[in-house]
């Protein structure tokens, strides 16, 4: 029996991890999956609860899960909570307990969703990336770290950049682990002609390199690979990059594929242990409206079940039932186009069960 903790959090959060408990229990009743779920509380909502944005209760549920599944945290409400307090804070505390040191985020563009990309749909017929970006070091997690009062009453905000050789290393097995399985391509992405953790890093690399010598490794500074992302995204199979970097870049890869809302993403330690959830944030803007799209959300639950759960048949099935659904022409408002009509967030996940069922029928 596999544990799922499912963490609804904030904003549009619980909407979306509502279809995704949807699927996952069509999986449990239909499919016999193995799988007990649990709920906590997480983020801004955890805050209001008890005055924590990651409660020792729900820490302890997510160290005792074989996976954990996250809707967003956050919300503008938030702004004024002391910076140890925010939401945010607590999803990197998670992160940082279960030593959630790769973040993978696939870009995956859906053939009938190509005229709602951002960039012409010749540029990113296709599409299928993987950014593998470390999440437990850098900037977000280096010391010391704060704002300081100088001369008079100038304040000075400073903040530090900083990896380890194993740290960089360890991200980089996984990351030419994953290009083997992939096209055997792999672009590293850096600095290193500005700082010296970049230098250390293409070192590290270059050195890992020489375990998978079958993968082709190429080098990019961060600011070209950003560019090179809306030139020519196709050049790219797997990008590695640190963690400041790689949240940018992801965020540009996902809009090439026609909305945020279509990406999950997957955090995982060493014990294949997990945290998925969608990269679109708490969208507060549309919270409680039936608006949001709970794609996203649903593949996570997908990749769950082919990274931590040893479940690939099971994953399979939910992405072809979406693959199915957009085929369809089935759509929610951030991917809309042209005249079509959209639907809402309860339907979409709804369509995706009956896609489930419908496959269940004919096998």
């Amino acid at each position: 029996m596999h544990k799922v903790l499912l963490l609804p959090g904030d904003g549009i959060g619980p909407e979306v991890i509502a279809e995704a408990r949807k699927v996952l229990g069509f999986l449990i009743d239909e499919h016999g999956a193995a799988l007990e779920l649990e709920d906590a509380r997480v983020g801004g909502c955890a805050y209001e609860d008890c005055g924590d944005p990651l409660p020792e209760e729900t820490l302890a549920l997510a160290r005792a899960a074989d996976a954990v599944v996250l809707g967003a945290v956050g919300g503008p409400q938030f702004d004024h909570v002391e910076r140890e307090l925010r939401p945010e804070k607590g999803l990197l505390r998670l992160r940082a307990e279960l030593g959630l040191f790769a973040n993978l985020r696939p870009a995956i563009l859906f053939a009938e969703l190509a005229d709602a990309s951002s960039l012409k749909a010749e540029r990113v017929a296709g599409l299928d990336l993987m950014i593998v970006r470390e999440l437990t070091g850098g900037l977000y997690f280096g010391e010391p770290r704060g704002i300081r009062s100088l001369e008079g009453e100038l304040r000075q905000g400073f903040n530090t950049l900083v990896y380890d050789e194993s740290e960089i290393e360890r991200i980089a097995q996984m990351a030419f682990q994953i290009a083997q399985r992939r096209n055997r391509r792999l672009c590293s992405v850096d600095k290193a002609n500005v700082l010296e953790v970049s230098e250390l890093w293409r070192e590290v690399v270059e050195r890992v390199h020489q375990e998978y010598p079958e993968v082709s490794l190429s080098h990019m500074y961060v600011d070209n690979a950003a560019m090179q992302l809306v030139r020519d995204p196709n050049q790219f199979d797997v990008v590695l990059t640190e963690n400041m970097f790689g949240d940018i870049l992801s965020d540009i890869a996902a809009m090439l594929t026609g909305s945020i809302g279509l990406l999950p993403s997957a955090s995982l330690n060493g014990a294949d242990q997990g945290l998925y959830e969608p990269v679109h944030g708490s969208a507060p803007d549309i919270a409680g409206q039936d608006a949001a799209n709970p794609l996203a959300a649903i593949l996570s639950a997908a990749m769950m079940l082919r990274y931590s759960l040893g479940e690939p048949q099971l994953a399979q099935r939910i992405e072809q039932a979406v693959r199915q659904v957009i085929g369809e022409g089935l759509r929610t408002p951030d991917i809309v186009y042209s005249a079509r009509q959209s639907i809402g967030t309860r339907e979409m996940g709804n369509a995706v069960v009956r896609a489930l069922s419908e496959q269940s029928r004919e096998n």
